[in-house]
């Protein structure tokens, strides 16, 4: 039997490294604040980050999960233009430290409408909270722009288990509008080690933000993942 048959309760945790951040644009407020990608001028410190999430699963198909993925990266050197970030000015060639952080929150059902002994793939909706904070900070000035608000996010799995021990994993959420987007996605495989305990790797991504009246920001972070699966 794999990982995932006849599962009901299952918890995985995820943790690895933050391999990057090929943009993270900046502009708070988005009218009258200087745009800012803080790659182009800082550099990223070497981040580890941990995720949890326990699921549910009703007949097979039905799955219901709660996800808390909290983190922070923070990026230090120094700034190659003024910036006015949320009200406050903040120098150029002066030693600065920017703090991301994006937490997050979510509550999924999703359907599984293929469950085959080879492929599974299912559907669904997830409630995502964000709490996100924007800090700068030097030796003379500091401000930070906290923002909480509710995403409404598509839920989709694929699994293509070629035995009873291996499977590759596509999954994640995304949506996009008018005002923004949101892509966390997971591309891997995973290993039953025996009916109970099983280890994954692969590589995630979370890309998206939000052009708003108060903030503009998109962002684009890359993980190396690595993973244990428990099967309750």
């Amino acid at each position: 039997m794999g990982i995932s048959a006849q599962a009901q309760l299952r918890l995985d945790l995820e943790s690895g490294l933050v391999l990057g951040t090929p943009y993270n644009e900046i502009r708070i407020p988005n009218q009258g604040g200087t745009y800012v990608n803080l790659p182009d001028n800082l550099t990223a410190k070497p981040t580890a980050f941990y995720r949890a999430r326990l699921s549910y699963t009703i007949a097979n198909r039905h799955t219901i999960s709660l996800l808390y993925a909290p983190l922070t990266v923070r990026y230090q050197g120094e700034l190659r233009q003024d910036v006015n970030f949320n009200n406050q000015l903040f120098a150029a060639n002066r030693p600065t430290n920017v703090d991301y952080t994006f937490n997050s929150y979510r509550l999924t059902y999703r359907y599984e409408f293929i469950n085959r002994n080879k492929w599974q793939a299912g559907l669904g909706l997830t409630a995502k909270i964000r709490d996100a904070n924007v800090q700068f900070a030097n030796e003379s000035a500091r401000s930070n722009f906290p923002n909480v608000g509710f995403v409404p996010l598509v839920n989709v799995n694929v699994v293509y288990k070629p035995d009873e021990h291996w499977r590759i994993w596509l999954e994640g959420d995304a949506l996009g509008s008018r005002f923004g987007r949101a892509e966390d996605i997971f591309l891997g495989g995973a290993y039953a080690i025996n009916r109970t305990v099983g280890i994954k790797a692969g590589y995630r991504v979370v890309e998206g933000g939000a052009d708003v009246d108060e903030v503009y920001n998109f962002t684009w972070i890359n993980y190396a993942s690595v993973g244990l699966l428990l099967t309750l």
